[in-house]
């Protein structure tokens, strides 16, 4: 199940100075991945070895199969004017000044003369770098509409544009980078810390658990499959730590944590909370490190954004707990408290819960809302590194305390987009990218969870039985 989520989106780099090293890093991963491949394969029933090689040839087709399900094609609201978040300013509306600013005393633009691009952009969307198209594609109601191509640009963008410059972001409890490319674009980088199969250490809280890099890919994989369309577009990519990061940044204290290991392999560990220090290093393979990028929302300046505390956050203690943990009348305060009282806030709450159920993500502690909507919006489900860590076990009150004790107050008009997404889960999809992205077993436990959420449901089900219509219920959940 999950077929998509079995490939990573690692493409091949196009820069001069990257190719050697890609070669030489895939052909490792090759001999890795097709061992581990056929250990697995060896183990697999004879219709479930049918099954994974279906994957990787029909792969495209299935994925096309999935998104032509009458659930991902329900009728839409016509978009209105003040629905979209950015858009173009009138012709007559452009600043003079603006563009006088990008031409030195020699008639050469600014941009030419510290790497970037010239600037020609136009009201002609073709003439639009992907990033730019994908942020004039945000609406009230989602992040991207799965069908526009823009998403599959700024994706192929975020995989192969040169890289122009790499600082530390600052605040953060991990070590995280921003990565600028020449069209002016910015991608958020986590590199990857620890091998696909390892799976967290039972003794540590949720809040000192290393962030993976192929978490954020999966987390954005899963959910587009859920319908949801909230999280921005993230890739994998295999860059050079020495010529893409160490050569070109200008960031003086990051350069002076990279270190060369008694292995050979050029390592550095910048400067944060948790786990930035040489006994906790990022090392190439000698130079090849495999990393997610995630494409940059708007700034803040054009599109300002609300921070908003999880009715569910964790206490983020070893010895307290939350208020909802503790309160068995917990639930119906939140429904009576604003912004949960009205509109699909309280569903769309439900909607992250569920998938942050499913790839047992504990580290929900706020959500961000773009302030021009209001109340009337979808949720951004930001910063998922935390997931897909345990595998073995699940944690049910991910799920438990939103859905199981806040669903009969979340009943709302069947047209609306934020809700019934979780059954499309269980169709397999793959992708058209490289390497294994998530283990075999955290795509088992993906499949024991949406069991556990369809249960759940259905008892939320059952206890309705008679207090709403019954086309409300039909629409409302899926199953």
């Amino acid at each position: 199940c999950l077929a998509m989520l079995q490939t990573a989106c690692v493409f091949t780099p196009t820069t001069s100075s990257s190719s050697a090293l890609f070669q030489r890093a895939a052909s490792q991963n090759t001999k890795l991945n097709s061992s581990a491949s056929r250990e697995r394969t060896t183990n697999l029933s004879g219709t479930d070895r049918k099954l994974v090689g279906e994957a990787k040839v029909k792969g495209p087709s299935k994925l096309k199969e999935l998104f032509s399900h009458p659930l991902y094609n329900l009728p839409h609201v016509a978009l209105q004017e003040d629905d979209w978040l950015l858009r173009l300013k009138p012709e007559e509306e452009k600043s003079e000044k603006i563009q006088e600013s990008h031409v030195d005393s020699n008639g050469e633009s600014d941009s030419a003369v510290k790497g970037y691009d010239k600037i020609s952009w136009t009201r002609d969307a073709d003439t639009h770098p992907p990033w730019l198209r994908f942020h004039l594609g945000i609406t009230r109601w989602q992040l991207y509409d799965r069908k526009d191509p823009s998403l599959e640009q700024v994706m192929q963008y975020l995989a192969t544009e040169r890289i122009l410059g790499a600082v530390q972001k600052s605040g953060g409890t991990q070590l995280k980078l921003i990565i600028s490319f020449p069209n002016y674009g910015q991608a958020l980088l986590k590199p990857m810390k620890q091998p696909r199969d390892a799976e967290t250490d039972f003794n540590l809280f949720y809040f000192s658990d290393f962030e993976r890099h192929n978490a954020e890919i999966a987390a954005f994989h899963l959910d587009r499959v859920l319908g949801f369309n909230r999280i921005p577009p993230v890739v994998g990519r295999l860059i050079n730590v020495t010529t893409e990061i160490r050569e070109i940044t200008t960031d003086r204290k990051l350069s002076r944590t990279f270190f060369t290991s008694p292995a050979g392999n050029v390592c550095f560990y910048g400067q944060c909370d948790y786990y930035c220090s040489t006994e906790h290093p990022v090392c190439g393979r000698p130079h090849a490190l495999e990393v997610s990028l995630a494409t940059f929302l708007p700034d803040l300046e054009l599109a300002s954004r609300r921070s908003w505390r999880s009715p569910w956050r964790r206490s983020y203690s070893r010895t307290k707990l939350a208020q909802w943990e503790k309160d068995p009348d917990y639930c119906d305060t939140v429904k009576q408290a604003p912004p949960y009282d009205r509109g699909t806030r309280l569903v769309d709450v439900i909607d992250m819960a569920v998938l942050d159920f499913l790839m047992s993500n504990m580290d929900r502690h706020h959500y961000e809302t773009f302030e021009k909507f209001g109340n009337e919006t979808f949720l951004l489900h930001l910063d998922n590194g935390r997931a897909f860590g345990r595998h073995s076990i699940d944690e049910p009150t991910i799920l438990d305390a939103p859905l199981h004790t806040a669903a009969p107050a979340s009943l709302v008009p069947p047209q609306l987009p934020s809700v019934g997404c979780a059954a499309g889960v269980s169709v397999p999809g793959p992708s058209k990218c490289g390497g294994p992205l998530l283990s075999e077993n955290h795509l088992s436990a993906l499949d024991r969870r949406l069991d556990t959420v369809l249960k759940t449901v259905r008892e939320c089900q059952n206890k309705l039985v008679g207090q709403v219509p019954t086309y409300i219920l039909h629409n409302i959940i899926f199953i």
